[in-house]
């Protein structure tokens, strides 16, 4: 691996850390750049996610920004659609996972780019009693909310299928929803997303394992530049206000969409 391919994975893992994104939106059209097939790319991806997660979530636990039970029930499901997405990834041609995953670099870019605000009623309420009991009532910096499972746990489910077949861990999505739809402080949303990638990539990767869609000599190369990025980045994150970087991480993205469709649609 030259210093080029090492740089940018770095730079990579340092901004997917940033933000607890896991890197899944770089890592798999920086793979795809580099001409190997998507599957490969996919499952390639998830390990590094798996590192950048357990990286940043060290120095975000220090800073206490991640929200262990939040994050463990909302992983049920997404892990298990994250496997069921895995097995079934091999069915879908590039053109299609490519468009899929382009579609979702979009998305994430205009959910930074724009500050967002949803009625998140059906989904949550924030500072309310009296709720019936498949409300999950979560209180953290202050801010009381509460989760209705019956819209929560499907949500979830359906995001691990779709982030598993594509290879990526999920929290340029993931984020948006706690954000939005669930109204998670975002502090804790990024903490608690980059702890949740991790265990959402360890099930989309068995899925690819078992389909032997991995390669594994090229893919344990490009472990230490990750690692490194995403414990600098994390780093950073806790110091620092991230309202004007998600604008211009969101601006990046766009980029990585608009090259990533040229690479699909073999255009370059």
């Amino acid at each position: 691996m030259n210093i080029i391919s090492t740089s940018a994975l770095f730079f990579a893992a340092f901004i997917a850390s940033l933000f607890g994104i896991g890197g899944g939106v770089l890592y798999t059209p920086f793979q795809l750049w580099m001409g190997f097939p998507f599957q490969q790319a996919a499952s390639t991806s998830l390990l590094l996610i798996l590192v950048t997660s357990l990286s940043s979530t060290i120095i975000f636990k220090r800073s206490k920004r991640v929200d262990w039970y939040l994050a463990l029930m909302l992983e049920i499901p997404t892990t298990l659609g994250s496997f069921i997405g895995g097995l079934i990834s091999h069915r879908f041609s590039t053109k299609v996972l490519g468009s899929l995953l382009i579609a979702l670099l979009i998305f994430s870019a205009i959910s930074m780019i724009r500050s967002l605000n949803f009625n998140a009623s059906f989904c949550a309420h924030i500072n309310k009693e009296n709720l019936p009991f498949w409300y999950w009532k979560r209180n953290w910096e202050g801010k009381v909310y509460a989760l209705d499972l019956r819209c929560v746990l499907p949500i979830m489910f359906t995001v691990g299928a779709v982030i598993s077949a594509v290879g990526i861990s999920g929290g340029v999505i993931k984020i948006p929803i706690m954000v939005l739809l669930f109204k998670v402080p975002m502090s804790i949303a990024v903490g608690s997303s980059a702890f949740m990638v991790g265990l959402t990539a360890i099930a989309g990767l068995l899925g690819h394992i078992i389909k032997s869609h991995i390669e594994w000599k090229s893919a344990l190369i490009f472990l230490i530049p990750v690692f490194i990025g995403a414990q600098i980045g994390s780093r950073l994150s806790v110091h620092t206000k991230s309202k004007k970087l998600k604008k211009l991480y969101g601006w990046f993205l766009l980029i990585v969409a608009f090259i990533t469709f040229l690479r699909v649609w073999k255009i370059l």
